[in-house]
């Protein structure tokens, strides 16, 4: 199926920001959408949003540190659509600060947000897909991992191990699956909420309101990977602020 008007896309993490931007963004050019997200009020808004312009969005309370949740996301879109072609393994904790805080929860709420939560994406798509005979994922990234920042580290490691998981997926995939890693640099979100050192969060919110690119922009570059033919596979997008080093 080339393009991107009937596919079924599941997104997590679509209540804000580049998530609800690629939702909005894709509703806008034909697609089926099923979202997932903690802030079930926020997700609330977003698919009616969507319903209001005409669109058709399905929805439901999704923390992908819970495998069952990402079960049931999928469940939700099988039931609903009768498919699912697309996941977006959107959803992620921006949690930083120096090694030396000993912030142990905080790392450990980043591996299983950022990167057990895409791994559970996967255990619950990959089979829906391989009995499809199609299917494709798409993991957000973060150009954090491309150059590392200290006060970002674990972070980074979070989203280097997307990056490699990614990567060692799309080799696995075979012929009929497609798998795209994009990493967004600067973008316009509230990203800087989850920095606990406050230096580095005014620095952030400080190059954030100069610089940074609208989550749009990441939603077209998602929407640019999925409306490739199928036998066309965009393995990996960076996109990031002109001005950004």
């Amino acid at each position: 199926m080339t393009g991107i008007d009937g596919k079924v896309v599941a997104i997590t993490g679509a209540s804000a920001g580049i998530g609800e931007a690629i939702a909005l963004h894709l509703a806008d050019r034909g697609a089926r959408l099923v979202l997932g997200a903690r802030r079930v009020q926020r997700l609330t808004e977003v698919a009616g949003r969507i319903a209001a312009a005409g669109g058709q969005a399905a929805c439901q309370q999704a923390d992908v540190r819970r495998r069952e949740d990402l079960a049931a996301l999928v469940g939700l879109a099988t039931e609903r659509f009768g498919r699912l072609d697309v996941l977006v393994s959107n959803a992620g904790l921006g949690t930083t600060g120096p090694l030396d805080q000993l912030a142990v929860q905080a790392w450990e709420d980043l591996v299983d947000t950022n990167l057990k939560g895409v791994l559970y994406g996967i255990a619950a798509a990959l089979p829906v897909f391989r009995a499809q005979g199609s299917g494709h994922f798409v993991n957000i990234i973060s150009t954090s991992g491309l150059k590392i920042t200290p006060g970002q580290v674990v972070y980074a490691a979070t989203k280097n191990a997307v990056r490699t998981l990614t990567e060692g997926l799309r080799q696995e995939a075979g012929p009929s699956l497609r798998v795209t890693g994009i990493s967004p640099g600067l973008v316009g979100t509230d990203f800087a909420a989850g920095m606990t050192d406050p230096d580095q969060r005014e620095q952030t919110l400080r190059m954030r309101d100069q610089i940074a690119i609208p989550a749009d922009a990441i939603a077209r570059a998602v929407a640019f990977a999925i409306e490739q033919p199928d036998t066309v596979d965009v393995g990996d997008m960076v996109i990031r602020p002109t001005a950004q080093s």
